[in-house]
């Protein structure tokens, strides 16, 4: 009896001895519910993963460069700046040779005063009956003519001197004084700098360029301020490859302080972060994996989808078909940022989950 009584008391003690040092299976299963569920992504209708920084170099400039000519030809008499001659909206800037044009509005005055007398003494003649009404038609014609000669002309006398179109810099001088010019030969090129309208004008590769948004904020250092950096955002992307240098541009305008040591042409650095495109909605429909697709029947199903690529949720979804390889959905994914396509088997709703 006592020896029964020992047996029944050593086994209760072993089950109490294994019951303390092993961990039940609930135990066991909510261990792996804390833990991050590695899972793949595909975007539907946004990006979550904000794009790392992107470091890039250009050349600083103005996006109003201009090309400064006459608009006749002629012999340039004078020109009044240098290259980096800081110049004001509306200086004259170079003087053609005043002969050739002056004489050409002289012609046309002589002419329209031809054209008066004619016009006069053909209207008398037909108040007296004697010319004809076209005549007098004819006469009021060649006036007219006449009329706006004298104003081509003067317009070409205003125009055979050249005036700075803005505030700002002379870039180039691409003609010297006593060179023979015909009409819209570049003979000076300014910008706007004057103003601090400063862009800094980079290289980009395909995968930044997809990656680059106007009004993404960058950081800009130039090399005449060492050890400062200056504030900018991209105003402007390429939408072609520059012949060049084939690769795409794109530019970031100057906000906030401008440097004090700044010249066209200047290199400068600068590292543009990305802005991170939230989820919009959308209306499908979506073409989706199969392994991303649970309890299908018929037509409806469940997937696992994120909105921050922390938590996985689990929404109920309208199949409208199938493709190659794909599931068409028509409904129910409005407002999910991406889908979970792999790791969907270890998941509930609310998992952890963390983006292989």
């Amino acid at each position: 009896m006592k020896t029964i009584l020992s047996i029944s008391l050593m086994a209760s003690f072993s089950c109490m001895v294994i019951s303390c040092g092993t961990p039940s299976a609930a135990e066991h299963n909510n261990d792996n519910k804390t833990a991050d569920i590695p899972v793949k992504l595909l975007p539907l209708n946004g990006q979550l993963n904000a794009h790392t920084a992107i470091a890039v170099s250009g050349q600083f400039t103005t996006d109003d460069e201009v090309l400064l000519s006459f608009k006749t030809g002629g012999i340039i008499q004078r020109i009044m700046v240098r290259e980096g001659d800081a110049v004001k909206q509306g200086q004259v800037l170079a003087l053609l040779n005043p002969v050739e044009i002056n004489a050409q509005v002289q012609q046309a005055e002589l002419g329209f005063e031809k054209a008066q007398r004619d016009y006069k003494r053909v209207d008398n003649l037909y108040k007296d009956s004697v010319a004809t009404l076209e005549q007098l038609q004819n006469a009021k014609t060649a006036l007219d003519i006449a009329a706006e000669q004298v104003k081509t002309a003067q317009f070409n006398r205003a125009h055979s001197q050249i005036t700075a179109t803005a505030s700002g810099y002379v870039l180039r001088k691409l003609a010297s004084e006593g060179q023979l010019v015909q009409p819209g030969t570049p003979v000076l090129e300014t910008n706007g700098a004057k103003s601090g309208n400063w862009l800094l004008r980079v290289n980009i590769s395909n995968k930044e360029w997809a990656a680059i948004n106007l009004q993404d904020k960058a950081s800009i250092e130039v090399e005449a301020v060492p050890g400062k950096t200056f504030t900018g955002n991209v105003s402007r992307k390429s939408e072609g490859i520059q012949p060049q240098s084939g690769s795409f541009t794109a530019d970031i305008r100057l906000t906030g302080e401008k440097p004090s040591a700044i010249a066209f042409g200047m290199f400068g650095k600068a590292v543009i972060t990305p802005v991170t495109v939230t989820a919009t909605a959308s209306q499908g429909p979506w073409a989706i994996p199969y392994d991303a697709l649970l309890e299908g029947d018929g037509n409806s199903g469940y997937v696992f989808i994120t909105n921050d690529n922390k938590t996985a949720h689990k929404v109920p979804v309208t199949i409208a078909g199938m493709e190659a390889e794909k599931v068409i959905i028509s409904n129910g994914l409005q407002q999910a940022a991406a889908l979970i396509v792999s790791g969907s088997a270890y998941l509930t709703d609310g998992s952890t989950i963390t983006v292989k």
